[in-house]
């Protein structure tokens, strides 16, 4: 490998061109080429050697899976650093897009390229499968469309990608190309569809620092297709609208763009209808950008009371697709289009206005003893406007929004002015919320719809997101790429397993890291990230600190999560504050303080009625049950005192996302600019992307693979005559001994041949080598052949040597086997008769003893004896049985006899113990009367003599006479 160009890592390009110095001890020593940047040791397992430039692929990019040779065009050295030098050098020719895999990689060239999205293009790509045309947004479409005829079931497309990488422009191309390839009504469906999207753009996108018009929520769009696989209709669901940027935005940052282009296009009578003046005069604008969009053709269009000073000073903002001024126009008209006419549209425009007038409305606390807060003075008149404008009673507005009414009885709660200004927010996010789902529905309800068989989904979602400060958008955004990242993962893998047990290869699956243990943290049941919030919400004194406490406490010891402090960017931060997760694409700092509140869609009762009393008919209706839009949002109401109507909008993304095909889109600079690539930031992306992470998947099988007549046909012409009449798979391997590649760098399947990472492109540079090299090589093949068939030969004969003695083996083994089986089945039909003879032996004896017994007790030996006889007698006869029908007579019998016989020998032996128990009896009794009868005996003599006098001498020497007892005649 010395002397061979590598890539290095670099912080500004990612990768730079470096060389290979010597290699030692597992450890490559390379210099960078550019500069006077010291040499560097890297493992040898983490160098990447440079592609060559001829086997870069130009037209078809095809990584991996579909056809990965130099002659199909895709790369022999599968790693981070080749992948990122392809996706620049297409990028530089003009060719944005790349395969990896089945995926798309798509890099913004922020210019049009003429003829990439033509008529003719549509045509081309139809019906042609994945990998053999050039990679196109036309060819992942027109493969969902083949699945979803073929399987009948429905499809999805995911277009993922940072703000800026153009997820919506892919998904209009991809819509296009189903709607006029395939279908019949295309032309209306495609036209309320694709014009739905400046209306869309308009409440739903806002410049940010990356992107001046940045999607700041996700679509679902759905194309219906009937049982013809025709187009016949198309929906559109919406998400996580990031409603906090109404009421807050970063200095270089605006608002929803409508809000501008109300302020610049409406008319005269309109502004002093509605209160408008510049954008510093509302502080839901004025916190972040004041400048307007403006082509310039339209730059002195505006008059400077419509234009801020931030404006005045420095001019218009510039984007060639955007001019706030005539883009109030366009969704003038989008708004006619969709059915939503004047008077609606005034509605709106109201609704609108009120919200800007309601954001001014400012809070002081009340010196009062109660407490409280109240509306300053220099706010009652936007108060009063917003009222008008919404529709509301003044005084009931201040009131629902300084106080709350809660519990069964209607308990009045005064607000403190912060909490206050909480809810007047929270109030205008409801608001523009709700307006957004009314927009949508109206989009919905203007797109035709009839016999929906089975749809195309196209999801246009954000890119993982990674912030110096991220709140519960990115929390969802980062969740819902976890969940794309593991499908992601797992596609890939089945497909690569498909394709192995198709072409027969004995390959160890291929295994990858898992993300499941960190969906499991965000979304488990009960101790989930996720689940934790909602029961934090639901509290009535819900606290982000007591909520981030909880998710420390419950996931104490996760690898996945730790405090924020264990990273030092954001020592600073306390560990109530926040929480660090590690998701697959890098660590991510989350500040919770507004998690609690982002989380809940809901107001408190005070003003859900304050909005149900409006006279604005569209508020009204917006806020009314029965007309509200809640597409999949989970909606738990609590019915408990001093708790509010909870609505988790975390709860939509448990189970979203499930099977969807990938095509991620790109962005090349942070500049916006064309031709100029940076290969620091694409890294990172492709990175978060988990592309990189499928190219180590790629590596551990066998990435690269062609047909063997490809790969026979490419190398054929420089083989001698007697070479090129072998078949295919002799040629290859005949060619792979002569250059020496183990058996475990290749692997032949049913119809390709499968190599292990780069050792194709080994391969290949020695058969490419020198006339004098490659005869040597041809030498060593036809040598290896020769010795090849000579070692088929012996072989065979040692087989059939082999063979005659096996038989002969098994021949003998055959015969052993069966009388080891015929012995098996006699001991099975007479083991347990054995059994019984010798048991009934041992019974005999028994009754003997019994009979023997019985001759001790006389009384009982007549009918005990007989007893013994009878059962003796039945034992002889089932011996006899036995031994004179062993074969035929069934163990069942046998079993049931003898058991009947021992139940009698039981009874036997009961039976004597019985009689000697009743014998022993008896003999208690006899002895009993003898010993009366002596006792009497006794007693008679005692008294006998007890009738003569007793003359007894005392001390002196005199006799007495002593009487009888009393009763006893002397």
């Amino acid at each position: 490998m010395e002397n061979r160009y590598c890539w290095l890592p670099n912080e500004t390009d990612g990768y730079s061109l470096g060389t290979i110095i010597n290699v030692k001890d597992g450890i490559a020593k390379c210099q960078p080429v550019n500069g006077d940047a010291e040499a560097l040791e890297i493992p040898i397992k983490e160098v990447c050697l440079v592609e060559p430039r001829e086997h870069l692929p130009d037209d078809n990019c095809k990584l991996g899976f579909l056809s990965c040779f130099i002659f199909k065009g895709a790369l022999i050295n599968l790693n981070e650093a080749t992948l990122l030098e392809n996706v620049k050098q297409r990028y530089l020719k003009d060719k944005i897009y790349t395969y990896v895999a089945n995926i798309l990689i798509a890099v913004n060239p922020y210019y049009e390229i003429k003829g990439l999205y033509s008529r003719e293009m549509i045509e081309m790509y139809k019906g042609k499968s994945l990998g053999t045309l050039p990679p196109h947004p036309f060819a992942i479409a027109d493969k969902a469309f083949r699945d979803m005829k073929m399987q009948k079931e429905s499809q999805a497309i995911i277009v993922s990608g940072e703000s800026g990488a153009g997820k919506t422009e892919t998904t209009k191309h991809v819509l296009r190309y189903l709607t006029e390839g395939y279908g019949a009504d295309a032309g209306v469906i495609e036209k309320r569809i694709i014009d739905s999207n400046p209306l869309l753009e308009a409440f739903g996108n806002a410049k940010t620092m990356r992107n001046n018009n940045s999607s700041r929520f996700g679509k679902f769009i759905e194309l219906a297709f009937d049982k013809n696989a025709a187009v016949c209709g198309g929906s559109l669901e919406h998400y996580i609208l990031e409603k906090g940027r109404l009421v807050r935005q970063s200095a270089e940052e605006r608002n929803f763009h409508f809000f501008y282009q109300l302020l610049a296009g409406a008319s005269t009578e309109q502004r002093e209808k509605f209160g408008l003046t510049t954008p510093d005069d509302f502080l839901y604008l004025s916190r972040g950008c004041t400048r307007y969009f403006l082509q310039p053709k339209n730059r002195d269009a505006l008059s400077k009371d419509r234009l801020s000073k931030d404006q005045i000073e420095h001019g218009p903002l510039h984007d060639i697709t955007m001019d706030d001024l005539e883009d109030f126009k366009t969704s003038v008209k989008v708004m006619k289009d969709m059915g939503l006419d004047e008077a609606t549209q005034d509605l709106i425009f109201s609704i609108l206005a009120g919200i800007l007038h309601l954001g001014n409305v400012v809070f002081q606390e009340m010196k009062s003893s109660h407490g409280g807060c109240t509306v300053t003075s220099q706010s009652q008149h936007s108060l009063a406007m917003a009222a008008k404008l919404l529709g509301i009673d003044a005084a009931k507005m201040s009131k629902a929004l300084t106080t709350k009414v809660t519990g069964t009885r209607d308990l009045t709660i005064a607000l403190r002015a912060e909490e206050t200004s909480h809810a007047r927010d929270g109030l205008a996010k409801v608001i523009y919320d709700r307006l957004f789902e009314l927009l949508v529905t109206s989009i919905n309800k203007a797109i035709p719809q009839s016999n929906k068989f089975t749809y195309i989904g196209l999801l246009d979602i954000a890119g993982f997101e990674h912030f110096d400060v991220n709140s519960f958008e990115q929390f969802c955004i980062n969740y819902c790429n976890e969940k794309l990242q593991q499908f992601f993962n797992e596609r890939i893998l089945k497909e690569e397993q498909i394709v192995y047990l198709r072409e027969g290869l004995n390959v160890t699956t291929v295994t990858y890291i898992d993300n499941q243990d960190c969906i499991d943290l965000i979304e488990q049941k009960k101790t989930g990230i996720l689940a934790l919030l909602d029961e934090e919400s639901r509290l009535p004194n819900c606290n982000s600190e007591h909520f981030t406490d909880e998710v420390h406490r419950v996931h104490e010891g996760n690898a996945r999560l730790t405090v924020p402090r264990k990273e030092k960017k954001f020592k600073n931060l306390r560990d109530s504050e926040g929480f660090l997760l590690r998701h697959f694409a890098g660590p991510v700092c989350y500040t919770t303080a507004e998690f609690i509140a982002k989380n809940n869609d809901a107001l408190h009762r005070s003003l859900e009625e304050l909005l149900h009393s409006s006279t604005n008919e569209l508020l009204r209706k917006m806020h009314n049950p029965k007309e509200a839009k809640t597409w999949t949002l989970k909606k738990l109401q609590s019915n408990i005192a001093g708790k509010i109507n909870f609505i988790s909008v975390g709860s939509k993304f448990r189970e979203q996302i499930n099977e969807l095909i990938k095509k991620l889109r790109l962005s090349p600079n942070s500049r916006m600019v064309d031709h100029e690539f940076e290969g620091g930031p694409c890294l990172l992306q492709l990175r978060f992307f988990g592309l990189t992470d499928v190219l180590v998947l790629m590596q551990q099988g066998f990435p690269s693979r062609t047909h063997f007549n490809d790969l026979y046909a490419a190398y054929k012409p420089l083989l001698p005559p007697e070479l090129r009449r072998l078949d295919p798979r002799m040629f290859f391997k005949a060619l792979f001994h002569a250059v020496g590649m183990h058996n475990d760098d290749y692997k032949f399947g049913v119809s390709k041949v499968f190599f292990r990472a780069g050792k194709f492109a080994e391969f290949d540079e020695i058969l490419r080598m020198d006339p004098e090299n490659l005869s040597r090589m041809i030498e060593r093949a036809r040598k290896w052949i020769i010795g090849y068939r000579w070692r088929r030969t012996i072989y065979t004969v040692i087989c059939v040597i082999k063979l005659r003695e096996k038989m002969a083996y098994r021949g003998r083994m055959i015969v052993t086997i069966q009388s080891y089986i015929r012995g098996w089945l006699a001991r099975k039909h007479v083991g347990y008769m054995i059994k019984v003879a010798r048991e009934m032996k041992g019974m005999a004896k028994e009754l003997s003893e019994v009979k023997e017994a019985y001759n001790s007790l006389p009384e009982f030996q007549a009918q005990g004896c007989a007893g013994v006889e009878q059962a003796m007698l039945e034992l002889q006869e089932l011996k006899q049985r036995i031994h004179q029908n062993a074969k035929s007579i069934r163990p069942e019998e046998v079993r049931a006899s003898y058991e009947r016989l021992q139940a009698s020998v039981r009874d036997i032996k009961a039976q004597l113990s019985a009689h000697r128990k009743a014998s022993a009896e008896k003999d208690a009794e006899r002895r009993a009367e003898v010993e009366r009868r002596r006792l009497e005996e006794e007693e008679a003599s005692r008294r006998a003599t007890m009738t003569q006098p007793v003359i007894r001498a005392h001390n002196e020497g005199q006799a007495v006479y002593a009487a009888p007892p009393d009763g006893v005649n002397t």
